[in-house]
């Protein structure tokens, strides 16, 4: 059974930092590519970054500069680094793992918020 179990949502300032967790089950994670999406209320939900087997990161424009994807396959772990956090990054983050199959997290919350 696979469980991608995502932690570290909350509420935050603007300007502020948080660091969000996956950690993964059920999977050989190091042959799986990783994602964080995320949802905002009305929205679509929109891919922030990636990064792939051999460590190649990505990420949306929208964050570049600002949030750091990275893994850590001793730990089955993903993790987004979320520094100078806006308004407008507020949405529920998802984890997603994909290699033959993907697979989702139940998503955490992320609130910026003064």
């Amino acid at each position: 059974q696979v469980q991608l179990v995502e932690s570290g949502g909350g509420l935050v300032q603007p300007g502020g930092s948080l660091r969000l967790s996956c950690t993964a089950s059920g999977i050989i994670f190091s042959r799986n590519s990783m994602a964080w999406h995320r949802q905002a209320p009305g929205k679509q939900r929109e891919l922030v970054a990636t990064i792939t087997t051999d460590g190649t990161t990505n990420s949306a424009d929208s964050v570049k500069g600002r949030f750091t994807i990275s893994r850590d396959n001793t730990k089955n772990a993903v993790y987004l680094q979320m520094n100078s956090l806006k308004p407008e990054d507020t949405a529920v983050y998802y984890c997603r793992a994909w290699d033959i199959f993907g697979y989702w997290g139940q998503g955490t919350q992320v609130t910026v918020s003064s």
